[in-house]
């Protein structure tokens, strides 16, 4: 489980995140929502230790505060950043290579695998990174990560600048992953998706948590929605 309490990270003098508290559970999809500079991405940046941050941040009884990115995910932490961050001129499966830990035991998520989930990286498995569609780059940023074997993963605005079928297609991979007793943070700016997928919703404002509850209950909730939410 990851037990995050009174987190607060910082941009040089800036307070960004104000104290979250929030739990986590393998095999769920926890989506964090909220307009543009809420905080989101930055709670995602700090779990995988890549701003300064105060609190605790707990996964399996193990401190992630504290530690540097390397050492976080050695622990089984993956992160999906919204600008993919793949490298332009290695090929697709050069990408994935350098993904993967040298552990030197059988693992689920390995090339064939991430092929497997992903048929198009597949196919293009040659060409360089920085050719694919914007669809094809979110696959091959995510089968990066995967091929880490994480039990916690951070995605940030997967479904971003996809088509809809892409967007579609991104989801079930997701609700696949939590099925497999992932535990997933989601980041993601829209809302029909993250309600559709995710068990919980945390709603964030102004870097506080200013409701946590069901997809249904936010749904349901008009005021909620409008203040901190909709344009």
């Amino acid at each position: 489980m990851l037990q995050v309490r009174q987190l607060h990270a910082y941009y040089g003098h800036s307070h960004v995140l104000q104290g979250l508290s929030f739990d986590l559970r393998p095999g769920e999809i926890v989506a964090l929502l909220g307009r543009n500079g809420a905080g989101r991405s930055t709670t995602a940046k700090a779990l995988m230790g890549m701003v300064r941050s105060e609190g605790s941040a707990r996964w399996m009884g193990q401190e992630l505060l504290g530690l540097q990115p390397f050492q976080i995910a050695q622990r089984g932490v993956g992160y999906v950043a919204e600008s993919r961050d793949i490298f332009p001129r290695l090929s697709v499966q050069q990408n994935l290579l350098l993904g993967q830990k040298s552990t030197g035991l059988k693992v689920p998520w390995h090339l064939d695998a991430i092929y497997q989930m992903f048929p198009p990286l597949k196919v293009r498995q040659h060409a360089p990174g920085g050719v694919l569609s914007g669809g094809e780059q979110q696959m091959l940023a995510l089968g990066r990560t995967l091929v880490g074997n994480p039990q916690l993963l951070l995605v940030d605005e997967p479904t971003e600048g996809l088509a809809p079928q892409l967007v579609a297609q991104m989801a079930t991979t997701l609700q696949q992953l939590r099925s497999q007793g992932m535990a997933i943070l989601l980041v993601e700016q829209k809302l029909a998706i993250a309600l559709d997928i995710a068990d919980r919703v945390l709603l964030m404002g102004r870097g506080r948590i200013v409701f946590e509850g069901t997809p249904q209950q936010l749904r349901e909730d008009d005021a909620l929605r409008q203040e901190w939410l909709e344009v």
